[in-house]
């Protein structure tokens, strides 16, 4: 013997100020405010309680019980009006319309007369109605009307065609740098093929050849679980060097950033013996550094293709050199000189082979933009039996300080040029790690940031993250999302992707709750979200008493020939690390149809098969639409809370036994009270005259209840 009692303590805050409770039936509403510390003196002015919808006299909370399963509100509504959103008044706007009409019934006629018309004829009236709509339109003007308050799914701005994800597309896969493409948030393990974060560049030390990347990532900061390329880890490569760089950390590795100028293509530097009449014999100049950098340092690359030698008749090879200069020189962001030429250095080279010579050079300069140029100083032996060719290869600007990358994650990548490395497989690394996020608890608040899968704290994320909403705690629902946290982690649920193309916030938690079987929810300026889960303590109670006359109805949604009976659902496995899929259905099913589902952040199996017999189950069960409208009883309840309704429209419930037989052969029956039925995605609204409020019910099909689940009215 039980009844339910809602308490809501800040009417506008209906969620977060209210709590359910159940109490045993039989006792009085004054004994239930005296225990809540209502004294009996201020019943009068206390607040209002509402059974069954109906609003209970004050006189008689000492006498009045409360009844076996009935739901009692107690609330207290706000007295008044007042400006902005909501539908509330804004009494100087009621002034001015008062003062607008009277003005036009006393103008109307003198403008009327003015206009040589009668002041009771058609003119008067014309002149009337215009007077009051260009000062209603004044008033607007100067005092908008409010507009109701309603959450809203839409959070501004659809996102830019998104780029192929080199994560979930296959023909993708691979390290490219996507310039103009967000930066990758991973939450949860997952597998990433990371963006370059700078233009790769080579260098030779001691005649081999290394490869310098440099990836992020993701934004924030992760626990890196292995490295790999193609499929293999990277420990397997002896010639590969790695470091994970935290956010705001510097690169040690080597030098981050570094610009290679492509002007540079093996352009063959001419010996002073070959040099065309007139021509000084530079190669160049060319352009180290683009405009708004600065270069402390410039590398140069010369490559001898033929080796250096000469075959002489015994068959061995003698040496030959090879002496070239390198001069640079200041310019401006136009281009201009800032000072005449300067020169680096003057090398040479000397050796007796037949394979290529290649050499790297650096030097430091003063900080600025320059521009380099190269010039060969001896004379090229042309027989057939040399090889005495030089060719500048590269030509690189180190620019002075570490790059701001910003919140990030970043990998570098080392790599000397082998035999055990393609050109295909350098631009193959990938990354499995996790995102490590800041826990919230009611005890403690936020933790340091910490390897998580959890789905309520990448909730979280991104509605706080700069990437996300840049929303504060106080706009977020932080209790709810530490208590599904737990619901969650008991089921073993959790939210695996990479966000690597343009969405909106609200797409994103959307796909974000929807790995946990709930949706988000912005209501009342906070950030919601809402489970389907089972309940049992109703919030509200409608019947005929507060639902609109003839607004109830119920529609009945039949399956059909095409009606789906499994569900295939399609998530991205963490076995192979590639999209698979699944197919579950109701054991009763055939499964010779089923509909195609996909789902974003599933990595599991086994989670993707709960959550299809979850999407089965509701296409087989939910198929009872019902809508009504109501009036200030629909600010009670939220989305996905449970409601008792009662009506007679349906006839639900059974017929008792019958009573003894008439005279004439008749028997008499009694209805029994309202019963059961599911109704699901059915709308409440109230007439636009008055605050509206808009709700989905679902009714467990033997107690007569339905689950009250807010969303906004179209």
């Amino acid at each position: 013997m039980t009844a339910s009692v809602v308490i809501v303590t800040n009417p506008f805050e209906p969620v977060a100020s209210r709590s359910v409770h159940a109490v045993e039936a039989g006792i009085t509403l004054g004994c239930l405010l005296q225990a809540c510390g209502i004294a009996e003196e201020s019943w009068s002015d206390g607040p209002e309680i509402l059974i069954g919808g109906m609003t209970v006299p004050v006189g008689i909370y000492a006498v009045r019980a409360i009844g076996d399963g009935e739901v009692v509100t107690v609330i207290r509504w706000p007295q008044g009006g007042g400006g902005g959103g909501g539908g509330g008044k804004n009494p100087m706007r009621i002034v001015l319309t008062i003062a607008v009409m009277v003005a036009a019934i006393y103008l109307g006629p003198m403008a009327a007369v003015a206009m040589g018309y009668t002041a009771a004829g058609s003119a008067a009236a014309m002149a009337t109605a215009g007077i009051a709509l260009a000062g209603s339109m004044l008033i607007n003007t100067v005092i908008p009307a409010p507009k109701p308050s309603m959450p809203s799914l839409n959070w501004g701005g659809s996102g830019s065609p998104p780029a192929p994800s080199p994560t979930y597309s296959i023909q993708a896969q691979g390290n490219q740098g996507r310039l103009g493409q967000p930066i990758p948030v991973i939450y949860g393990r997952h597998l990433i093929y990371p963006d370059l974060a700078s233009e790769p560049y080579q260098d030779y030390v001691g005649g081999e050849q290394y490869l310098y990347q440099l990836h992020v990532v993701g934004q924030g900061e992760y626990a890196v679980e292995q490295i790999r390329i193609e499929d293999t880890p990277i420990s397997s490569f002896e010639e590969v060097q790695t470091e994970i760089v935290p956010p705001g950390s510097p690169v040690t590795l080597f030098e981050p950033d570094v610009v290679t100028a492509a002007e540079i293509a093996g352009q063959e530097l001419m010996a002073p013996n070959l040099v065309a009449s007139g021509d000084d014999g530079f190669v160049g100049p060319f352009t180290a550094n683009p405009v708004d950098t600065s270069a402390g340092a410039l590398g140069i690359d010369v490559i001898m293709p033929r080796g250096l030698y000469y075959a002489n008749d015994s068959g061995s090879l003698d040496s030959r050199s090879v002496q070239w200069q390198v001069e640079a020189r200041a310019i401006d962001a136009d281009g201009e000189a800032l000072a005449g030429w300067s020169m680096l250095a003057t090398e040479s080279h000397s050796a007796a082979s037949n394979t290529a010579i290649r050499l790297s050079f650096r030097y430091a300069v003063n900080p600025g933009r320059y521009e380099v140029r190269l010039k060969r100083l001896d004379t090229k032996d042309t027989a057939e039996r040399a090889g005495h060719e030089i060719r500048w290869g590269a030509l690189r600007a180190y620019l002075t300080g570490q790059p701001d990358f910003g919140a990030v994650t970043l990998l570098a990548v080392k790599m000397r040029a082998t035999d055990n490395l393609s050109q295909r497989s350098s631009r193959m690394i990938n990354v499995i790690a996790t995102r490590k996020l800041p826990v919230w608890s009611a005890a403690d608040g936020w933790s340091a940031p910490q390897p998580t899968r959890s789905i309520a704290w990448a909730f979280a994320d991104a509605c706080k993250a700069e990437y996300g909403a840049k929303l504060a705690d106080s706009r977020i629902d932080l209790k709810t999302l530490a208590t599904l946290d737990a619901v969650w982690a008991a089921r073993g649920d959790s939210f695996d992707a990479v966000f690597d193309s343009s969405m909106t916030v609200w797409e994103a938690l959307t796909r974000i709750a929807r790995c946990g079987r709930a949706v988000p929810i912005q209501q009342g300026g906070i950030v919601r979200i809402i489970r389907d889960a089972p309940q049992t303590m109703p919030v509200a109670m409608f019947g005929p008493r507060n639902i609109v006359k003839g607004s109830f109805k119920i529609k009945y949604v039949m399956p059909g020939d095409d009606t789906a009976d499994a569900v295939t659902v399609e998530y991205f496995s963490s076995r192979t690390w590639k999209p698979d899929e699944t197919t579950a259905k109701l054991a009763d099913s055939a499964g010779d149809n089923p509909a195609k589902v996909n789902l974003f952040g599933c990595t599991a199996k086994d989670h993707a098969q709960r959550e299809g017999l979850y999407i089965a189950a509701n296409n087989r069960y939910r198929r009872r639409m019902v809508t009504f409208r109501t009036e200030l009883e629909g600010m009670i309840p939220t989305y996905g809370d449970l409601v008792a309704i009662t009506h007679d429209m349906p006839r639900w419930g059974h017929p008792r036994h019958p009573s003894p037989r008439r005279a004439g052969g008749n028997h008499s029956r009694r209805r029994g009270c309202a019963g059961a039925c599911e109704l699901a995605a059915s709308v409440i609204t109230v007439p636009t005259s008055r605050l509206r409020a808009a709700f989905s019910l679902e009714v467990p099909h033997d107690q007569g209840r339905c689950r009250a689940a807010w969303h906004s009215p179209q």
